[in-house]
C-alpha cells in the first residue's frame, strides 16, 4: 500500500530555487513520486510513495525556513498514481496573477469539516466553488454557486461581474484541499468583504472525516493525479481520465470513448491524424504502466 500526501503551505523563500536539489535527490532516492511546486511565497503539491520515503520528505519539507508548521492530507492506493517525480521553481504556489494578494498578511475564517454543513446551510451564506470547470462538473456541495472558471485566475474577473448580487452575503469558499482558498480569501477582504469563510482542509478533509450520511457533497472530488477522483472516505472514484482532452470520463462503455485517444466530449475536436497520435502516446503509457514500480 503507498501513501499520497497532499500539502501546501505559505510562507517565504528567500532562494526558492536552491532548495528544489537536495529535496528532489532525497525524494528520488526514497522512491517518491509526484509533484512538488515551490516559489518565494511557499510550497504545493501531491506526492506518493512507500511509508518511509513520504515520512523522509515531509520531514526534510518541516525543516525548511517557516514551514515547521506544515500540514497534509493523506491517502492510500494500490498503484502508484503519478508516472515520475517533478520538484519545479515557480512564481507562485498556485497561480492567481494577483500581485498585491497575500495569505501570510490574513486570509478568511477557517471552518472545520464537521461544523461546515451548518454553516453553508444557512440562508445569509453564498457559497463559491473556486475550482476550475471541470473540477465542479463532477462533485460539488449541495447549493454551491459554480463561477465556470477555466483556471484560478479568471476568478477575480468574475468576483468583479458578480460582487453586486452576492451584497450582504457572508461568503463560504472550499476547493480541493485548501490552497486556493487562502488566496481567493485574501483577495475577498481586499475587496471590502468582511465575513469571509473557507473550508479548512478543503473537500479531502471533508470526504475523509464526515459520514457520508450526514453529507453535503454531491458527486465525486477531482484529484490531480491517475486516481482521477475520489469519493467519501477518500476511496477511489468512478472516473478515468481522457487523456486527449484532460478531462474526466465516466462510463468507458461509450462507442465514442477510446483509451488516451477520445471520449463523448472530444470526438469532434481533433483530426484523424490527432488520434493517430494519441494512440501511440497510450501505448508508451501503457508501457511505462507495466514497467514502473507499484
Amino acid at each position: 500500500m503507498l501513501t499520497i500526501a497532499a500539502l501546501y503551505h505559505f510562507t517565504r523563500f528567500d532562494d526558492p530555487a536552491a532548495l528544489i536539489p537536495p529535496l528532489r535527490d532525497l525524494a528520488d532516492a526514497a522512491g517518491v513520486r509526484g509533484s512538488l511546486l515551490i516559489a518565494p511565497e511557499g510550497i504545493n503539491g501531491t506526492i506518493a510513495g512507500p511509508r518511509a520515503g513520504i515520512d523522509a520528505v515531509l520531514a526534510a519539507i518541516r525543516a525548511l525556513p517557516g514551514c515547521a508548521g506544515l500540514e497534509w492530507k493523506e491517502s492510500h492506493a494500490e498503484k502508484m498514481p503519478f508516472n515520475r517525480l517533478k520538484v519545479r521553481l515557480k512564481r507562485e504556489i498556485v497561480t492567481m496573477g494577483q500581485p498585491d494578494v497575500d495569505p501570510l498578511a490574513r486570509v478568511g475564517h477557517y471552518v472545520e469539516a464537521k461544523d461546515w454543513n451548518d454553516l453553508i446551510r444557512q440562508p445569509d451564506v453564498a457559497v463559491i466553488d473556486t475550482r476550475n470547470d471541470y473540477e465542479v462538473e463532477i462533485g460539488t456541495f449541495e447549493g454551491a454557486i459554480d463561477p465556470a472558471t477555466k483556471s484560478f485566475g479568471d476568478f477575480p474577473e468574475w468576483w468583479a461581474a458578480n460582487k453586486d448580487r452576492l451584497k450582504g452575503k457572508r461568503i463560504a469558499m472550499f476547493c480541493t484541499g485548501g490552497i486556493r482558498c487562502e488566496k481567493s480569501t485574501n483577495f475577498l477582504l481586499g475587496q471590502g468583504v468582511d465575513d469571509v469563510f473557507h473550508l479548512k482542509g478543503g473537500i479531502l478533509k471533508y470526504l475523509e472525516e464526515v459520514p457520508e450520511a450526514e453529507t453535503a457533497w454531491q458527486g465525486e472530488c477531482y484529484v490531480f493525479d491517475h486516481r482521477v477522483s475520489v469519493k467519501h472516505g477518500l476511496a477511489q472514484g468512478s472516473y478515468e481520465m481522457c487523456h486527449a482532452c484532460g478531462r474526466p470520463v465516466q462510463g468507458s462503455d461509450h462507442p465514442d470513448f477510446e483509451l488516451g485517444v477520445s471520449c463523448a466530449r472530444c470526438i469532434g475536436e481533433y483530426t484523424d491524424d490527432d488520434r493517430a497520435r494519441f494512440r501511440m502516446r497510450q501505448r508508451q503509457r501503457e508501457v511505462a504502466e507495466r514497467t514502473r514500480a507499484p
